[in-house]
């Protein structure tokens, strides 16, 4: 039983190098071993269990964290300032392998990814969808309006990797 891998919840590969789920368990430290994580986005002000840090310490994986409070409440102004900060890192091909999450890979983790896909240029349909699926019946009208009046042209290209995601991405 001990070669079990086992990922955390709400796992996903959003693109080349770039992963999602809900917090990380002690009990999925093997499964994330074999992504050979170099960086973790972490969406949340709880604090990172030491188990953890002991973890990513061990393993060379640098943590990026991003004080998002989960909220049912539209804070779009509040989280627009951090999301881009977030995506700052994500977009940057140097952090490689790289888990984004925060505590159930739902809301938070959801809203930056559903900006990673405006910025592919999915069509609104499918990003909500792809929001909804991971979501499930707890999805938020405030997270999707927050996703769909997200302006990705806030993000400078002059912040930008010369190749973001393999060449999926295409700017305005």
């Amino acid at each position: 039983m001990d070669d079990l891998l086992v990922p955390p919840a709400n796992f996903a590969m959003v693109d080349h190098g770039v992963f999602r789920s809900g917090f990380p368990q002690k009990c999925n430290f093997g499964f994330l071993k074999t992504l050979k994580l170099q960086s973790i986005v972490y969406l949340s002000t709880e604090p990172y269990p030491k188990s953890n840090l002991e973890f990513m310490q061990s393993n060379g994986i640098r943590l990026f964290r991003f004080a998002m409070e989960g909220s049912t409440k539209s804070s779009a102004e509040i989280h627009r300032e951090i999301i881009e900060e977030a995506l700052k890192v994500i977009l940057d091909e140097q952090n490689y392998p790289l888990l984004i999450h925060c505590r159930s890979g739902k809301h938070r983790t959801g809203c930056v990814v559903g900006c990673i896909r405006k910025m592919q240029r999915w069509c609104l349909l499918s990003i909500v969808e792809e929001y909804r699926q991971f979501a499930g019946a707890k999805a938020r009208n405030c997270d999707e309006r927050f996703i769909e009046f997200f302006d990705v042209s806030n993000l400078k290209k002059s912040s930008q990797p010369a190749i973001c995601f393999r060449n999926t991405f295409n700017f305005i």
